[in-house]
């Protein structure tokens, strides 16, 4: 049986960042009672009095939890504990609260980081648990990771509806464009954006460009968590992905053309690749609820290069 969202309290954490968007545009659609989007300012999740506070006020009757701690590898590198406790604490806060209120489902969403670091390709849901993570993002991916311990958990214990979601690599419009603190395309956006508008003859680019990524536009990310999050309710989680697989010299190759710089790519090879390769396998979301990818890499990444030039984003 399908869980119709029409006519039910919906409550969305992150709502308002780059996943969380284009997800409340969708989560409207569905002509929810309520759709409730909190700041960050208003309820700290990281604080259990907090969220219970949250959750005693709009007593939801499904919760989409895409609030996270989120940044690139430098990021993640300097500043382990912070992700590890903040992502850790935000999950568990929710998922114990969204049960003590009674809430009807949860939807959480995981992060392919949380991925071992050396599986075969594609990436299996199966093979979640055969190794650990990439180093420079092991306490974020495995901060991510707990949720689905605890709703499998708490599904066995409690007889707790929640489901996990592992979406891929997300770019689009709207994504944190900045040379340092963000994933991989919006920060080459950046970067060869800001160059070719004031004639730089160089970029430097972290690593030396062979590993490989699969790359998943916010839009279809956000599609597919409703998707989810109307016909599934099982307790293995599913990857969410493209199917695109694309290595990172490639990608500079790729976003240094549209954004219109000419100039020489350099690779720091002093600095970390990160992890070797990632490409799922999406037999599981396909069977499931029937998702697919729509929007095309190149398309995607026109959309991202002209969101970032018409807000004028050159941090």
């Amino acid at each position: 049986m399908a869980f119709e969202i029409s006519g039910k309290r919906v409550l969305l954490t992150g709502g308002h960042g780059f996943l969380g968007t284009p997800l409340a545009k969708l989560l409207e659609a569905e002509k929810p009672a309520q759709l409730i989007c909190p700041h960050s300012n208003e309820y700290n999740l990281c604080e259990q009095e907090d969220v219970r506070k949250l959750f005693h006020s709009y007593s939801p009757d499904i919760v989409i939890h895409a609030a996270g701690r989120v940044g690139g590898i430098e990021e993640t590198s300097k500043h382990p504990a912070e992700f590890y406790y903040q992502n850790l604490m935000m999950g568990a806060n929710v998922i114990e609260e969204a049960r003590k209120a009674g809430a009807k489902k949860l939807v959480a969403i995981g992060t392919v980081c949380s991925y071992p670091k050396t599986i075969p390709l594609p990436f299996k849901e199966e093979d979640f648990w055969a190794g650990y993570p990439e180093e420079t993002n092991a306490p974020y991916g495995l901060a991510k990771k707990m949720m689905l311990v605890q709703l499998q958990a708490y599904r066995k214990q409690y007889g707790f509806n929640g489901i996990y979601l592992i979406p891929v690599n997300l770019y689009g419009p709207g994504d944190h464009f900045n040379t340092t603190s963000s994933h991989v395309i919006a920060a080459m956006i950046c970067k060869f954006v800001k160059a070719a508008k004031s004639g730089e003859e160089k970029v430097i680019l972290w690593g030396d460009g062979s590993p490989t990524r699969e790359f998943l536009y916010v839009d279809d990310c956000a599609r597919a968590i409703v998707l989810a999050a109307k016909n599934y309710d099982g307790a293995e989680p599913v990857n969410i992905g493209s199917g695109y697989e694309i290595s990172i010299k490639q990608l500079a190759q790729i976003i240094s053309k549209k954004a219109g710089f000419e100039g020489k790519i350099e690779w720091d090879t002093s600095r970390p690749n990160g992890q070797p390769r990632r490409l799922f396998d999406h037999a599981r979301a396909k069977k499931l609820f029937g998702f697919e990818a729509k929007i095309s890499f190149d398309e995607g990444i026109e959309r991202a290069i002209e969101d970032f030039k018409k807000r004028g984003k050159m941090g």
